[in-house]
Order: C-alpha cells, then sequence, then structure tokens
C-alpha cells in the first residue's frame, strides 16, 4: 500500500444477529402501538437469549398492547427472521425459534415526571445527537458501511430465496476500504463474512468440526463478488482471494481483495442460542460504521419524542441536503437537548475542509430552513406513522431509511 494511503473498515450484523433480533422485537412493538395511537409514548427494550424472549419498557398507549398481543408480535419477528426449525431435533440444535421460545413481558406506564416536559412540545430526553453524509456512494453513506449492509442484505437473499440454503440468520460482514490521501476511495482492500450455517457445510477433523473450502468459495463467488461488482466495480482492482482459517502463509497479489469467510473454522451455534442479544448494542451499525461520530442513544424501540431517534434521523437529513446540494463534499452534524426543553441548545457542522461556504453559514441555514424542536422534526419527517421495523434488518442503518 502507498504511503499516502490509509484504510478504514465498518461491520455490519444480519437480521438474524441476536442484537438485531432483540432490535426488531422492540420497533415490532413500536410500530403496533403507533399503528393504534400515533401519540404513543414508547421505551421498548427486548433481551433474547436460549429459548428466551423478554420484552420492558415503560409505554403510555391506547393501543391494545395485551400480553397476547406482545407474545405474537415477538414470535412473529421471529418466524419473519427465519428462526423456524422442521422438527424437534432442529429446534433444539437451533436453541430459539418461533413456536418454542418463550415470551417474558415486563411492560409498564411511562414516568408522568417525563410527560409533564414532552407533553408542552419539549425533548424527551437530553443528549447529543449526530448525521452525516458524504458522496462517497448514491446513498451519501460512506462507503464501508454501505457495503457491509448490502452484504447482509444479499445474505438474507440468498438464505430465503433457498439458493444457499445451508445459510442460518445470524451472520456479520466487514469490510475494509483503501482510501486516497484526499480521502477517496481507491480500491476494496478486505472482506470479512461470517455466518451461522447448518450441519451440511461441515467436515469432521483431527481437531473438530470445520467449515468446508468448497462452501466458503460458495459465499465467494455467490454472495461477496455479486455485491461488489453491482455496488463498486471500479474499486475490484484485484482477485477475490479465500483466506483460510490460521492461513499465515496466504498468498495476496497487490491489489488482490482477502476474504476471511468464518475465520473461526465454524458456525453452527448462532443467534440467540450463542449469544445473548439487546436491544440497542449496535449502534455504530445503526449509523455510519465509526465514520462519523455517534451522541450514544440507540434508536429502537422509541416514539419520536425521543429525540436519540428523531433528532438523529434530522441530523441526517440535514447533512444529507447539504452534501446534496453540492455544498460539502461530506457534512457532519450536531444537535443537542435539554429534557423538557424544546430548542436545541447547539447546532454545529463540521465539513471537514470541503465546504464551498464558511461552516457558520452552514450553520445559519440550518437555523433558517429546517424545524428542529422535537414537535418540529416529527411533523418536517411525519415520525408519527408506523415504519421503524424497517429501519432495524438488512438494511440497518434507520437514520438513512428515514431521511
Amino acid at each position: 500500500m502507498s504511503a499516502d494511503r490509509y484504510l478504514f473498515t465498518s461491520e455490519s450484523v444480519s437480521m438474524g444477529h441476536p442484537d438485531k433480533v432483540s432490535d426488531q422485537v422492540s420497533d415490532a412493538v413500536l410500530d403496533f402501538c403507533l399503528a393504534a395511537d400515533p401519540m404513543s409514548r414508547v421505551a421498548c427494550e427486548t433481551l433474547v437469549t436460549t429459548d428466551l424472549a423478554v420484552v420492558a419498557g415503560e409505554i403510555t398507549t391506547k393501543a391494545a398492547l395485551t400480553r397476547q398481543a406482545v407474545d405474537k408480535l415477538v414470535r412473529d419477528v421471529i418466524r419473519e427472521i427465519g428462526y423456524v426449525a422442521k422438527d424437534r431435533e432442529e429446534a433444539e440444535e437451533i436453541g430459539f425459534t418461533a413456536d418454542a421460545c418463550q415470551v417474558d413481558c415486563r411492560i409498564h406506564a411511562q414516568s408522568p415526571h417525563i410527560s409533564q416536559g414532552v407533553d408542552t412540545g419539549g425533548a424527551g430526553d437530553q443528549g447529543m445527537m449526530f448525521g452525516f453524509a458524504c458522496t462517497e456512494t448514491e446513498s451519501l453513506m460512506p462507503l464501508p458501511i454501505h457495503l457491509s449492509h448490502r452484504l447482509v442484505e444479499h445474505h438474507a437473499d440468498l438464505r430465503k430465496s433457498g439458493k444457499l440454503g445451508w445459510l442460518r440468520p445470524d451472520a456479520k460482514s466487514q469490510v475494509t476500504v483503501e482510501y486516497n490521501a484526499d480521502g477517496t476511495p481507491h480500491r476494496i482492500h478486505t472482506v470479512v463474512l461470517s455466518t451461522q450455517h447448518t450441519r451440511e457445510v461441515m467436515s469432521t477433523g483431527a481437531k473438530g468440526d470445520y467449515f468446508t473450502d468448497d462452501a466458503r468459495q460458495a459465499i465467494i463467488d455467490q454472495l461477496v463478488l455479486p455485491v461488489l461488482k453491482r455496488e463498486r466495480e471500479d474499486l475490484i482492482r484485484g482477485k477475490l482471494v479465500m483466506i483460510r482459517p490460521n492461513d499465515a502463509a496466504a498468498k495476496l497479489g497487490e491489489n488482490d481483495i482477502a476474504c476471511h469467510i468464518n475465520p473461526t473454522g465454524c458456525f453452527l451455534t448462532g443467534g440467540p442460542h450463542g449469544d445473548c442479544g439487546l436491544t440497542g448494542r449496535k449502534i455504530i451499525v445503526d449509523t455510519y460504521g465509526g465514520r462519523g461520530r455517534h451522541g450514544g442513544g440507540a434508536f429502537s424501540g422509541k416514539d419520536p419524542t425521543k429525540v436519540d431517534r428523531s433528532a438523529a434521523y434530522v441530523c441526517r437529513y440535514i447533512a444529507k441536503n447539504i452534501v446534496a446540494a453540492g455544498l460539502a463534499r461530506e457534512c457532519e452534524v450536531q444537535l443537542s437537548y435539554a429534557i423538557g426543553y424544546p430548542d436545541p441548545l447547539n447546532v454545529w457542522v463540521n465539513t471537514n475542509g470541503t465546504a464551498k461556504v464558511p461552516e457558520a453559514k452552514l450553520v445559519s441555514l440550518i437555523r433558517e430552513h429546517f424545524k428542529l424542536t422535537p414537535k418540529g422534526i416529527i411533523e418536517s419527517l411525519n415520525l408519527r406513522r408506523p415504519g421503524s421495523s424497517r429501519t432495524t434488518s438488512s438494511t440497518p442503518g434507520s437514520p438513512r431509511r428515514r431521511s
């Protein structure tokens, strides 16, 4: 690699990743409430582990959110993700299925002390929120996170269509991009993809069970390569080379793309059976893959009075508009709020030296053209409608989907 270039990496996770299962359940509860009562106040958290989903939080709504309704919502989400089994033996191996898991509902009403500030138009919490946009992709997202999202999206397509029927829902992707000194992408450098699988693609050796090289090559040929060619074929400057687990002697050409597929060797046990999942634990996946800052608040399970979610959406919306208008090649926006107070405490813009006008001018334009109170954000982005569930899987990154 040339001395004046650098590498940057981002990751994504599939809809079957345990944390994303939790996010989708929490947002399914939110959508159920908003569909019946757009003024619902929802802060819903979900935990999933072996044969168990726990749904908890503070919810005030006119929707018929009974324990039976929550139970159905949870099982419908798990079934849609693909955690289903054809028989008892497979259910025991998966360890978390729509029909067999236990659902525990622990929901109560929101604190009236929060409501008294929110009812008058104030923010539902304090905090700072960020939005980011750049010209690296048509979606104005950074290239590493964009490619990572597309990989897990195609993973789901291949699994659900049966084209790679041995895939199971849990998966993670990671993409490293080599950048030029001026910040433009030079080439795709490395791809990592770990996926849960069935026994069909396992072989047994002297030291245990292994994911077969034939299966690794199938993922490279049918999953990784089509995505990279479709999204940025111009950045494929060499061959895609399989790196076997613990293969320190792997030979790569100068521009070859290293592909680490199931680099631990085997991934039979996965999903909530393999790792406990929690709502809001994939906040960097949900935004910009580490490229832009993150205020720290999660999105899923929160109604739009929670500025953790709604203000992050409008920050992204503002940043996109600045970049799309040609005012900067990249843009990061920060807003901050005090609980119960409507107006943002600050508006901050950083364009990393790419702006065509002074950043102070951009701040003035933002204040002039965008509604920044919680009420104004909700109205301008139409956030009281259901649809949050679509932002949490396959294409994680709700600021992108809602703008």
